[in-house]
């Protein structure tokens, strides 16, 4: 039976992912000090008394949010909380209940779904006591604790509450695969080439939020899906910059996680633009690729956009090959995936990459090739 799946949910900046980051026990998801952070749904395993569950992070809920990335960020809340056994409605109890608060309130209680507030930031029992929030929140209509996410104070009895009611989650295929026969694939690429669009076609349904403003995956997500009776994990990672276009802190970490998704793969799936030439980056990126000594699939995204002219596919192919020769022996796949066409074939030619690759006997002949190229 699939275990049971908690969503945090709350309004930007309260604390989420600093409480997904405690029950998991490590660094599972970014946090830093602004808005905004986290956008994607975010699953990960944690265990708590001998109990093991699934726990998902979720961006700031806004309800009456209107721009796109902010929109969809909701979105993604919206379906977590549909997943979900039971739910962890994270406030702010230093700055008290706000507008927001009561409208996500409103629309958990609505969902029917076990709800339990987590009154976050009392760091000690003088901010307990000095704050008013509690007693507001206990006016949402839901049990109310106070916690510490930061310093982990009464996480343990919060869970201990959440397990308690949660039910049977909703929309959960069974995992019928043992975990040593997962095809883990890394889906790598420099930003805005589609990364997060070709990971929720393959799941069918809206999983990451995807726009045309470049950065908009800022974490490593990973989704679970079954196809022709294999389980693979897809790991959407953050568009991957060259040093010196990386400003900020949290896009930072963003790279390193990437990289990270890399080394724990078992195939990377390098995807490029077809319609801009090859650049550097793309270079270094399948550089890095095959160093790992991972099994390398080359995906070619928005070939829509240029299928009409004749000859493309063969154009670009060979643009392919001889812009990236350190993986001159990797399968290329030409994709939509906006247009959802080509796209399983990727699954396909992982599944190869993950069960043999012919064409290297040892690592070091690959790190020989990747020298070789360059």
């Amino acid at each position: 039976m699939a275990r049971p799946l908690i969503a945090i949910v709350g309004r930007p900046n309260v604390g989420k992912s600093t409480l997904f980051n405690r029950i998991v026990g490590r660094r599972a998801a970014i946090v830093e000090d602004r808005p905004g952070v986290t956008r994607d749904r975010n699953y990960a395993e944690a265990e708590w008394s001998g109990r093991v569950f699934d726990v998902v992070d979720t961006g700031g809920f806004e309800p009456h949010a209107e721009d796109e990335v902010r929109a969809g960020m909701r979105r993604q809340a919206q379906v977590a909380v549909e997943e979900a056994g039971a739910i962890v409605f994270v406030v702010d109890a230093v700055e008290g209940i706000t507008s927001a608060d009561e409208e996500v309130a409103s629309f958990l209680r609505r969902s029917g779904v076990p709800v339990v507030v987590a009154a976050n930031k009392v760091d000690s029992a003088k901010r307990l006591l000095e704050s008013g929030a509690l007693a507001e929140a206990h006016a949402l209509g839901f049990e109310v604790l106070p916690i510490s996410a930061e310093h982990g104070r009464g996480v343990g009895e919060l869970l201990d509450h959440v397990l308690a009611q949660v039910r049977a989650p909703r929309g959960e295929a069974e995992r019928a695969a043992e975990e040593d026969g997962v095809v883990r694939v890394a889906i790598i690429g420099r930003p805005n080439v589609g990364k997060s669009t070709l990971v929720n076609r393959l799941l069918g349904e809206e999983r990451m939020v995807a726009s045309e403003l470049p950065g908009t995956t800022r974490d490593s997500i990973d989704a679970r899906l079954r196809y022709r009776g294999r389980t693979y994990v897809l790991t959407d990672t953050a568009g991957i910059r060259r040093k010196k276009s990386i400003a900020l802190a949290v896009e930072r970490y963003s790279v390193v996680r990437a990289i990270r998704s890399i080394e724990r793969s078992d195939v990377v799936v390098l995807l490029v633009d077809a319609t801009e030439p090859m650049v550097a980056q793309d270079q270094r990126l399948a550089s890095l690729a095959a160093e790992k000594g991972r099994g390398v699939v080359i995906a070619v995204n928005k070939w829509d956009q240029v299928r009409a002219e004749r000859g493309a596919d063969e154009r670009l192919r060979a643009r392919v090959r001889e812009s990236l020769p350190m993986l001159w022996h990797v399968p290329v796949i030409l994709l939509s995936a906006l247009e959802g066409k080509r796209v399983f074939p990727v699954l396909e030619a992982a599944e190869s990459a993950d069960r043999d690759d012919p064409y290297f006997t040892s690592e070091e002949e690959k790190r020989k090739a990747v020298r070789a190229a360059f």
